[in-house]
């Protein structure tokens, strides 16, 4: 399970700071305060070393930070939402609801952020040169500040799928062709060899004796195949499902529970017996809410036998829901955007099924066994 920490919002959105930034933060102080800086000024005393090192980690993920609200806010003015920015240990990541829907909006989108690194850049060292005169080690600060983000901005700009680079390419490939899957697997293709490269080359530096900037290579490589793997299949989850309608994903026949029923006899006379996931809480046809397996599961066992379903059900009024007639991304966003476990289709104030996010991967894995 993964673990993540809100520690503010800006513009409107959640900044997220991942278990695993903890890590990479910690590291680079460390690299700063041990190599970095004692290389360029000996005659610092060594407490300086590591403030300076902690103050130039925190302006390094701000720079990455800043990338991402780039990102972010291009995506809200094309009136997409974003969900949350979250900072981890390959750098950070926009969660932005849905993906573009057109190739110039893409573009936008994914050129905006090297173009953004490359400003801080300038800004840093415009500032180095301010501060030189004035301050060593401020100087020294915004001296790394420029040059890693000018890093940034490039690796960035590789034409290989994730990356910004990736979907730019993507983008115009997807506007000559008009084939968003296409595209996306030409571009994932590249972002695939961009791996290739970044694995071997860490490879070669660890054999020279650059054990840490070696590992620290090939994880960027890791990360770049896995997410433009997974990128690839996700456009072809959202091409499959656009074709799909929620009332064809949902379950129809939704038995009902009273809101008085002991969690224990829901688990052993309902989930166990009919293999059923998401019921249906209702008293004398007034529908209270819906239960499901997963809220069961975040009541200790122990409990089970005192807690009832009316206890532990998601409340009608907090129920998000979808029409018969909404699309598969539509009730996979709904999923996903609130983090819920299960879609009520209602039609004219009545429910008229459940979607669950078992159903959606029960959906993908039979076309796939059909080879669909």
């Amino acid at each position: 399970m993964k673990v993540s920490w809100r520690i503010g919002r800006i513009f409107g959105i959640d900044i997220h700071i991942d278990a695993s930034w903890l890590v990479i933060f910690g590291l680079f102080t460390w690299i700063m305060a041990s190599y970095y800086f004692p290389s360029g000024n000996p005659h610092w005393p060594k407490w300086q070393y590591w403030v300076v090192g902690a103050i130039t980690s925190i302006l390094f993920f701000a720079s990455v930070l800043g990338h991402e609200l780039a990102h972010s806010l291009v995506a809200i003015s094309q009136g997409e939402k974003v969900r949350r920015i979250t900072l981890f240990i390959l750098g950070g990541v926009a969660q932005i609801t849905e993906e573009p829907k057109e190739a110039s909006k893409e573009f936008f989108m994914a050129f905006v952020g090297p173009l953004t690194s490359f400003a801080i850049a300038a800004v840093c060292y415009g500032l180095f040169f301010v501060l030189r005169p004035v301050s060593e080690p401020s100087a020294a600060i915004f001296r790394y500040l420029a040059f890693i983000n000018v890093l940034l901005g490039a690796f960035n700009l590789l034409p290989g799928f994730p990356m910004d680079g990736g979907r730019v390419l993507r983008s115009i490939i997807w506007k000559f062709t008009g084939n968003l899957q296409k595209a996306t697997r030409i571009a994932s293709s590249f972002g695939r060899a961009f791996a290739f490269i970044f694995i071997a080359l860490g490879f070669l530096m660890m054999l020279r004796g650059l054990f840490i900037n070696g590992i620290w290579i090939m994880m960027i490589g890791w990360f770049l195949y896995s997410a433009a793997s997974q990128g690839y299949h996700q456009v072809i989850m959202r091409e499959m499902l656009r074709h799909v309608r929620a009332q064809d994903l949902m379950v129809r026949d939704i038995q009902s529970v009273p809101s008085n029923l002991p969690v224990q006899k829901l688990v052993d006379e309902f989930i166990l017996k009919h293999r059923d996931r998401a019921f249906i809480v209702a008293d004398k046809g007034d529908i209270k809410g819906i239960v499901c397996l997963e809220d069961v599961k975040k009541i200790p066992k122990d409990k089970w036998p005192s807690a009832v379903a009316g206890e532990v059900m998601t409340p009608r009024e907090d129920l998000t829901t979808v029409s018969p007639d909404d699309d598969g991304n539509k009730v996979l966003a709904q999923l996903t955007g609130k983090s819920i476990h299960q879609v009520p289709v209602m039609k004219g104030g009545k429910i008229q099924g459940v979607v669950c996010r078992t159903d959606i991967l029960h959906f993908m894995q039979l076309r796939s066994d059909l080879g669909i």
